[in-house]
């Protein structure tokens, strides 16, 4: 097993990597409050792996509550909110109550939302079951769900008590999933680990292969990389911006498709192809570099080009990323592979440029 520890003083939490954690009492009783448990999940993921977690979780003799939503970036809304918590209410769970999330990122951002909100704040243990969840959702207490008007856009910061990889559930995610999870995982090779980015290049194959020792380190230094950003801005108030790289695109071709369309990962890579080929526009990155990026995202079978729609469709969601200021978009580039730059000094010529050059 492999542990880290995001550095948050009292709201500290460790993140623990393994085969067989699911199975593992000792990962999860330190975490629970003394009261019920409720574990969250989705129709997808329940079938596989709740038994298994009921299981282990009967060993801390509390009472369990199960709650099964849909499956889907759907499920991420108010309306999912105002129902697990009414599942909650009538079961009787109080503030000595704990929620597990068991699922990927949808499960998590609403789990942890609900826990933010539920009698104004329960205790929440992350169990991440898709490789962009263990990357990148899981960690950080980002929690939160959609509007018709924008992702992710109503939500809270809120950290979890611990969260728990079980990397044996990697096993039952079909590709599609996988891939998409590593155009997260390529995000921190980009913004502050030009390192990383290399021993990504080189070992590729063995990753998509999902041999076991390079997911282990694709896992870890994910989460290492995240851990550190987000311990020293925990609130985005700064340098935590750079975690959105490639999403104000992404976010953008997700809402403007009709979320589910793509995954969170594969809008993400085509707003990181977007986002470095803005840099290289405006003289920031080299088209060397710009060449490494787009052939390690090809590479990977992600998506590198959004749907042909008007640009001004993607325009729109653009304007209303949560990185705008005073009205005007802002941006995380690049001026070069493992530094970024987040600035709002972006010409709309090119912009849209940008935005024809990789559209269908």
């Amino acid at each position: 097993m492999l542990s880290l520890q995001v550095q948050l003083g009292a709201r500290s939490y460790p993140i623990h990597i393994g085969p067989g954690l699911l199975h593992d009492a000792q990962q999860f009783l330190p975490y629970l409050r003394s009261g019920p448990v409720a574990i969250l999940t989705d129709d997808l993921v329940a079938p596989l792996y709740l038994a298994a977690l009921r299981e282990t979780l009967a060993h801390s003799h509390q009472p369990l509550i199960e709650i099964v939503v849909p499956h889907g970036e759907q499920s991420k809304s108010l309306a999912q909110v105002e129902e697990v918590c009414g599942q909650m209410l009538a079961a009787g769970l109080g503030r000595d109550s704990t929620l597990c999330a068991l699922g990927g990122g949808v499960i998590g951002d609403l789990g942890g939302f609900v826990a933010a909100i539920y009698q104004r704040g329960i205790p929440f243990v992350q169990i991440p079951t898709t490789l962009l969840a263990m990357v990148d959702s899981s960690v950080g207490g980002k929690t939160g769900v959609n509007h018709p008007l924008g992702k992710n856009m109503i939500g809270a910061f809120y950290q979890p008590r611990a969260v728990i990889v079980d990397i044996d559930t990697l096993d039952s995610l079909p590709e599609r999933e996988f891939r998409s999870g590593l155009a997260e995982v390529i995000k921190y090779g980009l913004i502050n680990n030009p390192g990383f980015f290399s021993w990504l290049e080189d070992h590729l194959e063995a990753i998509l292969a999902e041999d076991g020792d390079a997911v282990s380190r694709v896992i870890h230094d994910s989460c290492a990389d995240k851990a550190d950003v987000v311990a020293r801005d925990e609130l985005e108030s700064g340098l935590r911006a750079i975690l959105n790289y490639g999403h104000t695109f992404g976010h953008a071709i997700e809402a403007a498709t009709g979320y589910g369309t793509f995954l969170h990962g594969e809008a993400v890579a085509i707003g990181m192809i977007m986002a470095a080929d803005l840099s290289r526009r405006l003289d920031l990155l080299r088209e060397s570099e710009q060449e490494r990026i787009f052939r390690l995202i090809q590479a990977t079978g992600l998506p590198t080009h959004a749907p042909r729609l008007p640009v001004d469709d993607y325009l729109r969601y653009m304007r209303i990323d949560k990185k705008a200021a005073g009205g005007q978009m802002r941006f995380v580039l690049l001026r070069g592979i493992g530094e970024c730059v987040i600035t709002g000094e972006v010409p709309e010529a090119a912009l849209r440029q940008t935005l024809n050059a990789f559209m269908e």
